[in-house]
């Protein structure tokens, strides 16, 4: 078994042509046909990048999408050829130098053209769309029953889809402008399909003390078929709650970046932070702390730690 270390902030030196840098992952073009992602240890908060890594962030991230399209199997189509570093290297051999770099956080994907659009799904209403209903705005142009409480569960799930913004905050939309962006029957698509994973998805985490409170998933095309792309059901796309200590009316307990976001909360609330990068330093503990939320999510849901193996573990 390979040792879990601590992932880079940056990745440097792979013998591709890099597409971009995400907020998280590292694009790479293999060929016409496909890509590499490489999931860093960089983390953000409030659209800002920290200069200090969350360790095994990004192999969190990479394995537990990858543990998530093995459970959802012939359900639904998605890009991911294979997370395994040495199917990696035999499908690209010039990155066979680059093993450790890629065991646990790349992924060789098919190539797709993405559709411009955010596909959220709340199951309980909480962030925006409870500073929305709060403000009597229409959730994904929906109007809400009246009295619901912070956290409330909603039946069935409202599906609020929103832009895709390269920078700053992506903007909540509804079905009608989803249409108008992507087509009526692609829209009608990618609600299903969204629906289909998060319903799966919530399912099998509430038999593991995870209620998934929303996600989102992105999509794009290829060959003539809708496929599933970018991370799926992770803590940075989801809202993790525990189910032990779930109470509505208040906001809950989560399995992601809190600790971050409570430490610049107070930081922005003491006059030491405008809110504008650079973020200040991370004290050591408050990484800590982050890390520990994410290794926590992943053993929960798959009842396994986080390894350097291949590709994270497999369905239970």
């Amino acid at each position: 078994m390979t040792p879990l270390t601590a992932g880079p902030v940056r990745t440097t030196g792979l013998p591709l042509p890099r597409l971009r840098e995400g907020k998280v992952r590292d694009v790479y073009e293999v060929d016409a046909g496909r890509l590499l992602l490489v999931a860093t240890d960089r983390v953000s908060a409030f659209d800002v990048v920290m200069r200090e890594a969350v360790p095994h962030k990004g192999a969190v991230l990479t394995q537990l999408t990858a543990w998530w399209l093995g459970h959802l199997g012939i359900r639904i189509a998605h890009h991911l050829i294979t997370a395994d570093p040495d199917s990696i290297v035999r499908a690209v051999p010039a990155l066979a130098p680059h093993r450790a770099l890629l065991t646990g956080r790349a992924m060789l994907v098919r190539r797709t053209e993405v559709y411009p659009v955010e596909c959220v799904i709340r199951g309980y209403i909480s962030g925006s769309a409870w500073k929305e209903y709060l403000a009597g705005l229409p959730v994904g142009g929906e109007r809400l029953a009246a009295g619901l409480r912070e956290s409330d569960r909603l039946e069935p799930a409202r599906f609020t889809p929103a832009t895709k913004a390269e920078h700053g905050h992506d903007e909540n939309i509804d079905t009608a402008r989803m249409a108008a962006i992507v087509g009526a029957s692609v829209a009608a698509e990618l609600e299903e399909k969204t629906r289909l994973v998060y319903e799966h998805g919530r399912a099998l985490a509430a038999e593991r003390g995870i209620l998934i409170a929303d996600t989102k998933l992105e999509f794009g095309h290829a060959g003539g078929r809708v496929l599933l792309i970018d991370e799926v059901l992770t803590p940075d796309s989801s809202r993790f709650w525990p189910a032990a200590g779930y109470m509505p009316g208040r906001t809950q307990q989560s399995f992601d970046k809190q600790p971050l976001r409570d430490y610049l909360d107070a930081e922005r609330r003491a006059g030491r932070w405008n809110g504008d990068a650079p973020a200040p330093p991370l004290p050591p503990e408050v990484v800590a702390a982050t890390s520990a939320r994410y290794l926590d999510a992943f053993r929960r849901l798959t009842g396994a730690p986080l390894t350097a193996a291949a590709g994270g573990p497999g369905p239970a």
